[in-house]
């Protein structure tokens, strides 16, 4: 059997040595083509988990592993060949057009003072359309919707052409039409691309809707992890944020297997 694309084993996290402990020992193995989701509420630990993912933060114990190498032991350009990271905030300090941005994704495949080419252009063109953003390509960054802003930055990371994203709340800071666009989309990469998706958020219809597996995560620690239709229940939902819900098939899927969670109540 061959080894996860993505695992982490007993990863422990603390800002400092006496502080607080972000992550407690979490450990999980992501498939190629798995869409998983990190599910907590806000300060669970969601996105420290990501940046040690990621490789941008060192887990004080434990390890990360990508396509079966340590993730410490990667230069950063190779280690941005493997994993991509699409963050919660989408600004730019600069005035970059959309295309500028999506060709930003093209860094790690270039040579030191090596400027994009024809190739790095066609990758980034390609990736812009299919997130549907071809139309946007000379717009500056700064004038697009929160929505469209979301797709260029998530067309930078396919252009990266790396094996597995991380996306850190995509739909945080969209109205609920962008929040089904950016789920719509990812859907289709996974599909159509077989891209490895990894997605923390705190929107349950949202990890219902888009993922196919999850780790639930609370003060750091791992509270379950599986299959969305076994993990995610209502006892699992009371534990995770403390809150009474019914968990329901979507009378809307046509295939019956999406499920919608329903919050009734605080109970704690």
């Amino acid at each position: 059997m061959s080894p996860p694309l993505l695992r982490a084993e007993n990863v422990s996290f603390a800002y400092d040595r006496r502080g607080r402990t972000i992550l407690d020992g979490v450990s999980l193995a992501v498939e190629p083509g798995a869409i998983l989701g990190l599910l907590g509420p806000n300060g669970s630990g969601k996105t420290t988990l990501l940046r040690v993912l990621a490789g941008t933060i060192a887990a004080d114990r434990g390890q990360v592993w990508i396509n079966d190498r340590p993730v410490a032991d990667l230069s950063q350009r190779d280690l941005a060949r493997r994993i991509a990271v699409v963050p919660q905030e989408t600004h730019s300090a600069f005035d970059f057009s959309a295309i500028e941005i999506v060709l930003m994704g093209r860094y790690p495949h270039l040579g030191t003072f090596e400027l994009e080419g024809a190739d790095d252009l066609t990758i980034a063109r390609a990736a812009m359309a299919a997130t549907g953003t071809a139309a946007l390509e000379r717009r500056r960054f700064a004038t697009l919707s929160g929505g469209e802003k979301q797709r260029v930055v998530i067309a930078g990371a396919l252009a990266q052409e790396a094996d597995v994203l991380l996306l850190d709340e995509p739909t945080a800071s969209l109205d609920v039409g962008y929040q089904l666009e950016i789920a719509s989309l990812l859907t289709r990469l996974n599909r159509e691309r077989g891209a490895t998706l990894i997605v923390s958020t705190h929107d349950l219809n949202f990890a219902a809707a888009l993922c196919t597996e999850l780790v639930l995560i609370r003060d750091g620690r791992v509270l379950a992890q599986g299959a969305v239709d076994r993990v995610l229940t209502p006892a699992a939902i009371r534990a995770l944020y403390g809150v009474a819900a019914d968990v329901l098939p979507h009378p809307h899927d046509p295939q019956g297997g999406r499920l919608l969670v329903v919050p009734v109540a605080r109970v704690e």
